[in-house]
């Protein structure tokens, strides 16, 4: 499964400050976080001062940063990824603790598809930061394999984490952006502001309505490697929800005429390739949808669709491409409500 890696999926469409009717308009404000870019759209009074909001936002990123970054060699992940204690309680931030027990879920719901402690792996393959494409023997693959399992590290409610094999470490980054989304939004709805749309690197959140009443557009990126990063697929509407999207069309090698993905399988130890080139997922949390689009990457169409069907309030859209280059698509139950 892809790590550090975010293929950005989804098109924010962005707009610039518009007068408002009915005594309200629109801001944006943007930044940079997690390697990537933010962007926050909201909807407020005519006369709301957002005189440090930015600030207060910017100051949530930097706390989940210091906590799950694996770039910041003093973060939390990265202190614990340097202990090979085993046995011993490892004290853990709210923010930590927090994205743990949905990726404790995610990794239970999916029966092991998502792991967050796959990296090994994913440097081995050549995806990770500073390593060079290439296809690992067998024996490297085995010996690997023994320090991933999220089974290997337990969670506990008030806020610690303990080891039960010393060389398992932690990167979160295939969930941890949709938490910072969910985080941003809180801040928001902290300082009175209903309506707004937050994405963080094609995550995204959007809440109440658009200054014209109308739902939230969110585009979804056409999942062809040569496609423009601003070509739509598909267009979405959203109202209090979050949306997430996984693709492997951008990353990815070839050697000797066969296509390897970014997007690892945490219980083989080779890249998936079961045709899924896109995963978006619509959940009530942008935390929950990051982690299951990268899970259902590796599921794939069949097992991901029953998957999305049997979870409440989840939906989801599976893009396949077969090998004589045919596109199909494979949507859950209710997933039309949100096509424009």
């Amino acid at each position: 499964m892809r790590t550090r890696f975010k293929a950005f999926t989804i098109i924010f469409f962005v707009l610039l400050f518009v007068p408002g009717c009915g005594g309200k308009k629109e801001i944006l404000l943007t930044g940079r976080t997690m390697g990537t870019v933010y962007h926050v759209k909201a909807v407020v009074g005519r006369f709301y001062d957002g005189a440090g909001l930015q600030a207060k936002i910017e100051k949530r990123l930097e706390e989940i940063n210091h906590s799950m970054s694996t770039y910041r060699p003093t973060s939390e992940i990265s202190r614990f990824n340097a202990s090979r204690k085993v046995g011993e309680p490892f004290p853990i931030s709210k923010d930590f603790l927090a994205v743990m027990q949905v990726a404790q879920r995610v990794h239970k719901l999916t029966n092991g598809t998502w792991d967050g402690t796959v990296k090994p792996l994913v440097e081995m393959w050549g995806f990770g930061k500073g390593t060079a494409p290439r296809v690992p023997s067998p024996e490297e693959i085995a010996k690997a394999l023994s320090r991933v399992g999220f089974e290997h590290i337990e969670i506990y409610d008030e806020g610690r984490l303990i080891k039960r094999q010393g060389e398992v470490t932690l990167d979160l980054a295939s969930i941890a952006k949709g938490y910072g989304v969910d985080q941003i939004a809180e801040v928001l709805r902290e300082d009175g502001v209903a309506d707004f749309l937050v994405e963080i690197g094609g995550e995204v959140v959007a809440s109440g309505k658009r200054l014209d009443g109308a739902d939230w557009k969110i585009g979804i990126n056409n999942p062809q490697p040569t496609a423009a990063v601003n070509a739509v697929y598909k267009v979405l509407k959203l109202q209090d929800q979050a949306l997430a999207t996984s693709g492997d069309y951008r990353n990815f090698f070839e050697v000797n005429g066969k296509r390897y993905s970014h997007v690892i399988d945490p219980r083989s130890g080779y890249p998936v390739s079961n045709g899924v080139i896109s995963v978006s997922i619509i959940a009530g949390t942008c935390t929950l949808a990051d982690g299951l689009a990268t899970a259902v990457m590796v599921m794939g169409p069949t097992q991901g669709i029953a998957l999305i069907d049997h979870l409440e309030n989840v939906e989801g859209l599976i893009i396949v491409q077969t090998n004589d280059g045919i596109v199909q698509e494979h949507a859950s139950k209710r997933f039309k409500r949100n096509l424009l």
